[in-house]
């Protein structure tokens, strides 16, 4: 039997599944915690991803690696390769300002989508190397490489020292807004505007099924987070996965580039050569967890109640913005609660607005990406929020077509691992691995649940 490995090097931990190369059947697996916060030495991530390797039984017997990680982060090295700072994590917000400003310079959001289909936010990695050259420019004229964690992981693994080797691939590169995924090929000119005229090495883009060997074993290109999960869940064409993590993703695979100029949708590639069009929330999981850390209950219980309240929740609406939120770009507005009386205040309506929120607010970006022309056949819904059986249940109410919900996995690692077959192979496709089994929920769409939403969402806007 052939083995290969998957790590998933998330904001909050890393995963690693050790997977047969030929099935995907998972047969060993480790996880090591990350360091809360914005900005990590991304050593953490390094000693991580050891001891999820050592929880999962070590490499030694497996042929080939690939990671997968979270997207967006600025890592930046000198020219001996060592760390110059500590990496700004996608969560980051105080470049706002400075995407702001390089949205202004190069012309506006349309200037953008047409040259990288991708609108800088304060998480896109092209603001923060801005923010760095405004904000600590002696650590930018230090900076000789730039790269994204993925990228520095895996040349970790690997064990190269010089940064002319490192590597990354399309669907973590069109996470930058310097790397334009219809065209395959950096954006150099903007990497110059954000950094105002330093240009720093940027890692070799390699394709889906390429990878390097070192010491006997092949590492793969690896992947952003959400292309692995696509390439996991073997997503095609009318599927859009919604993942309820630590933020909220609605994408979608597709065959033809998206230009989105309102920089709703960024026009990511995925992990095979095609698309992947994206939409991200700053607010998904966590509003769970602060409804039942409101009404003192346990995340079974927030579902008990929410599933005994009527949809709609008797009026109260809730608008999600805990920690600001990315999209639609509001990074200093707040959550809000609309319709509060005394006939509605209960702990059960309380519930149900915050899923029914959680859930709208998703439903925005579903709306986004097909109004690009987007195909809709089902939802597959994925991430530690997924658990929630109310979420489930609702979400078809909301959404308005099936949702299929994965057997519970680490589909960033699966998508890794699925990756690293596919590189040890070197075949034209991804190997069909045995399909992940779901349950389908269905239900009769409650459309005044998102009417009810959009009228109050944009009151949102400027609060403090």
């Amino acid at each position: 039997m052939t083995l290969v490995a998957g790590i998933d090097s998330s904001t909050q931990s890393c995963k690693v599944l050790i997977c047969d190369a030929d099935t995907g059947a998972v047969l060993r697996e480790g996880r090591a915690a990350h360091p809360d916060g914005t900005e990590v030495d991304p050593a953490f991530w390094e000693s991580a991803a050891d001891d999820a390797v050592r929880a999962a039984g070590g490499l030694d017997d497996v042929a080939a690696v690939a990671v997968g990680a979270q997207q967006h982060g600025m890592v930046c090295l000198d020219d001996t390769g060592k760390l110059v700072r500590d990496a700004l994590l996608w969560n980051d917000i105080r470049s706002a300002d400075a995407a702001t400003a390089l949205v202004e310079e190069l012309g506006g959001p349309d200037a953008w989508a047409d040259a990288v289909g991708v609108v800088p936010l304060a998480s896109i990695t092209v603001a923060k190397l801005r923010w760095l050259a405004d904000h600590e420019p002696h650590h930018a004229d230090r900076t000789a490489a730039v790269c994204l964690p993925h990228d520095w992981l895996t040349w970790r693994l690997r064990g190269d020292t010089d940064i002319v080797e490192l590597t990354t691939d399309r669907s973590d590169a069109s996470g930058t807004g310097y790397y334009d995924a219809a065209g395959d090929g950096y954006r150099t000119d903007l990497l110059e505007l954000a950094l105002r005229g330093r240009h720093p090495v940027l890692p070799t883009v390699l394709g889906p099924a390429e990878s390097c060997d070192r010491a006997g074993r092949v590492f793969g290109a690896g992947l952003g987070d959400n292309a692995a999960a696509a390439l996991g869940l073997a997503a095609e064409p009318g599927d859009v996965v919604v993942s309820v993590g630590t933020s909220g993703v609605v994408s979608a695979v597709a065959v033809d580039p998206v230009r989105d100029d309102t920089g709703f949708v960024a026009g990511f590639a995925d992990g095979t050569g095609r698309h992947l069009p994206l939409v991200c929330t700053l607010n998904a999981a966590r509003v769970l967890d602060a409804a039942a850390a409101m009404l003192q209950v346990d995340h079974a219980e927030l579902s008990r109640l929410a599933l005994s309240a009527p949809p709609g929740s008797e009026g109260l609406v809730l608008v999600p913005y805990l920690e600001g939120e990315r999209t639609p770009n509001r990074p200093n507005a707040s959550g809000a609660l609309h319709g509060l009386r005394v006939a509605n205040a209960t702990p059960a309506n309380l519930a149900r607005a915050a899923v029914e929120g959680l859930l709208c607010a998703l439903a925005d970006g579903i709306t986004q990406l097909t109004r690009h022309g987007i195909p809709l056949r089902r939802v597959l819904l994925i991430g530690g929020g997924a658990r929630s059986e109310a979420l489930r249940a609702i979400a078809p109410q909301v959404f308005g077509v099936p949702v299929l919900v994965p057997d519970p996995a680490e589909y960033v690692a699966r998508g890794a691992a699925r990756q690293a077959a596919w590189a040890l192979r070197g075949a034209a496709e991804p190997p069909a691995w045995q399909p992940t089994q779901t349950v389908r929920y269905e239900a009769d769409p409650v459309p005044t649940v998102r009417q009810r939403y959009a009228d109050v969402r944009d009151l949102t806007e400027g609060v403090q």
